[in-house]
């Protein structure tokens, strides 16, 4: 294998930490490279040049800071294939796959690029006699963030640009599992011009969260990935009185209303559910029917689109599904298949005894989909983040509405419908942070901003856009008064007001 991967600290490769990780080819199904993980000397290293950068930084102009995030989205471009590659070697997501996630981020550095007019304060002239009074956005300093395997490149980009463009320096530490991609776009970050200090990323496993966490001199963290995580992390941190974001799992539903457009529906479902091996917060794991002729028509058109899903290794391209990140996570996603049937799920399409050939040992589950769930399933309980659909018959929209209410997730979910009046009540309804009418992923693009409710978020403040801006400053209001040369007031007592 070759050198290990390492961290970047102050614009450097750094060695450091004394364990390492094995880092796997998931279409092939072995070990091709390594990464160091930090002890707790490479955390408090990089927390230490990131604190060292940040009085500089911060009364760094805005549109020089945002000088930068316009030559780092031309350097993202011009490597793009690059960059997908590493992401499909590493994760197995497909090429085209890999492309679209770092378009998705490279939306969020455009959105940085804006730093002068989002950093812009309010002002009030004669707010009281002779008195003006204003407010600003000043950077926290030194903010941190924690990243999932299953978006190396676009979550990532959904933190640090808004993050340093806003003022702040930062420390990144991303998944061990495919950090080859992230390592490199903070390399081309600091190609971009941004001065050394302001971004570095710690390779890392709990041990180097716990740092950040523990770190006196970070003072807020954006993280993603699971709610059992996220959940320890914002209270660890928000206890030492850090601000964070968590965003943590999710069972995101699709309603199928009888009056919708089922092939639409049904190319949707299909994209949703099994792209990216089902391994995104966002994806469909559950279509709820209206009504059993609704189900019926489901399984019927689902089913062979299914079995016809063109699976192999995420490098090459033409294909649908790659193989899952990890064996132990493949093993994981069969078992809850497993479970299903034991449980009395009806599984209609069986992905388990898919082989790919020329990659037997590589980590592939075919698509599956399951019929007749209920809410008391574990596979409809649990987030099993694999390339599984289940479908629930219900008899109407409001107990479709129910059962989602009902879930302890509420991070994106969608209806498929051609009635304006259902889709009215059901996103006023929905107890969902992300909706979509006809639209299976509702992502929002960057310039709203990206968080769930219920147990799918942690912290007031959702991810990107107008929320990242006001996660990653602090409002200072100032109020000023200039008296008249010649006038001399007699002191008041009285609580200050206008009227």
């Amino acid at each position: 294998m070759t050198t290990p991967i390492v961290h970047f600290i102050n614009g450097e490769l750094v060695a450091g930490g004394g364990r390492e990780a094995e880092v796997f080819n998931p279409s092939q199904g072995e070990a091709f490279r390594r990464v160091e993980l930090a002890d707790k000397a490479t955390v408090e290293q990089a927390i230490a040049a990131a604190k060292a950068a940040f009085p500089a930084w911060r009364n760094t102009p805005p549109a020089k800071r945002a000088q930068v995030m316009f030559r780092f989205k031309q350097l993202l471009e011009e490597n793009e294939s690059k960059i997908a590659e590493l992401i499909s070697q590493e994760h197995g997501k497909t090429i085209e796959d890999a492309i679209g996630e770092l378009k998705r981020g490279i939306e969020n550095v455009e959105f940085a690029c804006g730093a002068p007019q989002l950093l812009k304060g309010e002002y009030s002239r004669n707010a009281g006699p002779n008195i003006d009074s204003w407010s600003d956005f000043q950077p926290l300093g030194v903010v941190a963030g924690i990243t999932p395997f299953n978006f190396p490149a676009m979550v990532p980009l959904w933190m640090y640009p808004l993050a340093i463009v806003c003022g702040n320096t930062f420390v990144l530490k991303p998944s061990e599992r495919d950090p080859s991609s992230t390592l490199m776009i903070a390399q081309l970050l600091h190609e971009a011009g941004l001065p050394a200090g302001v971004i570095n990323v710690v390779q890392g496993d709990k041990l180097a969260v716990d740092t950040l966490i523990e770190s006196p001199t970070v003072k807020a963290i954006s993280f993603v990935g699971s709610t059992p995580i996220a959940e320890y992390i914002y209270t660890e941190a928000n206890r030492r009185g850090k601000r964070v974001q968590a965003l943590g799992g999710a069972k995101n539903h699709a309603v199928v209303m009888p009056d919708a457009d089922l092939d639409n529906a049904v190319n949707a479902l299909m994209g949703a559910a099994y792209g990216s091996c089902g391994e995104r917060c966002m994806a469909i794991s559950v279509a709820v029917a209206v009504g059993d002729q609704v189900a019926d028509a489901l399984v019927a058109k689902l089913t062979p689109k299914i079995q016809a899903l063109k699976i192999g290794a995420g490098t090459s391209c033409g294909l649908d599904m790659g193989p899952l990140v990890t064996r132990q996570h493949c093993d994981k996603v069969r078992g809850y298949v497993d479970t299903g049937v034991s449980e009395g799920a009806e599984l209609v399409v069986d992905g388990r005894g898919l082989s790919v050939a020329g990659n037997e040992a590589g980590f592939f589950l075919g698509g599956c989909l399951f019929d007749k769930v209920t809410a008391e399933m574990t596979i409809y309980r649990d987030e099993i983040f694999g390339p599984v659909l289940c479908i629930v018959r219900v008899g109407s929209l409001e107990e479709a509405m129910q059962l989602i209410n009902d879930h302890e997730y509420g991070n994106g979910t969608c209806i498929f419908t051609r009635d304006g009046e259902s889709a009215r009540l059901f996103c006023d309804e929905i107890e969902v942070g992300m909706v979509g009418v006809n639209v299976p992923l509702p992502v929002p693009v960057s310039y709203h901003s990206f968080g769930g409710w219920k147990r799918s978020l942690f912290g007031d403040l959702h991810a990107y856009g107008p929320d990242g801006v006001r996660f990653y400053t602090k409002r200072k209001t100032i109020t000023q008064r200039w008296p008249e040369r010649a006038s001399h007031e007699a002191a008041q007592f009285a609580f200050p007001s206008n009227g």
